[in-house]
């Protein structure tokens, strides 16, 4: 059975036995929304302590020669991130927390086999078919549950160069990022790179919008970018957030780089016609799973279902 099936199966099945959904959660520049916990008064933060998390890999070495490379430091504000429904390392043990434990484990696991790292399994893409389904809100969620981790280091990278949301949500000012990059052969990526206060993450923005978005990732020199950032340090995940499937080139294009791809449908709102269409953007490209996101299981909670492609 093809993914495609799969799918339509799952969403049929999915909106005969869930109630319907609240109010859709932000994924364009307005950002996440409020917490499940708070919207619905559970999964309050506890007092237990996480574990405290590795550092992170220094920057690659500059050539001889060449000045030295200073990636820039941003601070997350984390109290802010944790009211607008957002995981952070010291949030404690919320249902939340819980739902992107269960989403990263087969992440980590076909990225990780026998914890040795597979090119390019750590490259993953987490995309929807349509915007406002929650993509943005995932890829940050998932970003700051695997920095969790003590094995490993994420890398953020917001790939929505249309219309890039990962900053703004986060609290953070645009800044140059992935489209610089890719334009400009004098930099580096520890030049756009953002080191955080979180010591396991790090992001890297969409950059200065360009007409030609899609040909630039398309390119050569994206290539070599991937391969590069793929390679640098072994323990390292990738999140890229993509584009809509259905609205944009971009979100095809920057399939074929990547190692997992993992769609965000929206639980009683995107539609079954849409997903599957997206699905056959994807068609030829290795695991892809979906998440099932604001399904209602139980009166008054919501939970993000993952699912094998």
């Amino acid at each position: 059975m093809s993914i495609i099936e799969k799918a339509a199966g799952r969403i049929e099945h999915g909106r005969q036995e869930r109630a319907p959904a609240q109010a859709r959660a932000a994924d364009s520049s307005a950002g996440a929304g409020p917490a499940r916990g708070a919207q619905h008064g559970h999964g309050a933060a506890t007092a237990t302590a996480m574990p405290a998390p590795a550092p992170s890999a220094a920057p690659a070495p500059s050539a001889p020669g060449a000045p030295p490379r200073r990636t820039r430091e941003v601070e997350l504000d984390l109290a802010r991130m944790q009211e607008r429904g957002l995981i952070t390392v010291a949030g404690g043990r919320t249902l939340l927390v819980e739902d992107f434990r269960v989403i990263k484990r087969p992440i980590l696991k076909k990225a990780f086999p026998g914890g040795t790292a597979v090119l390019p399994s750590n490259l993953v893409m987490i995309t929807s078919a349509l915007a406002g389904e929650g993509k943005t809100y995932c890829s940050i969620n998932l970003a700051m549950s695997i920095a969790m981790e003590l094995d490993h280091t994420v890398l953020l990278i917001d790939a929505d160069v249309a219309r890039p949301s990962v900053l703004k949500a986060l609290g953070l000012s645009p800044q140059p990022g992935l489209m610089d990059l890719l334009l400009d052969d004098s930099l580096d990526l520890a030049d756009v790179m953002l080191r955080t206060n979180v010591n396991t993450l790090s992001i890297l923005p969409a950059g200065t919008a360009n007409l030609r978005a899609t040909e630039l990732l398309a390119s050569q020199s994206m290539k070599a970018l991937v391969q590069e950032i793929a390679q640098r340090y072994p323990d390292r995940i990738v999140i890229f957030d993509s584009p809509p499937l259905l609205l944009t080139s971009e979100a095809r294009v920057l399939a074929g780089h990547m190692g997992q791809i993992v769609v965000v449908v929206e639980s009683q709102q995107t539609t079954q016609h849409a997903v599957l269409e997206g699905l056959r953007r994807l068609e030829g490209c290795d695991n892809v799973s979906l998440i099932y996101n604001k399904s209602r299981d139980f009166a008054g909670t919501e939970t993000y279902d993952y699912h094998y492609g």
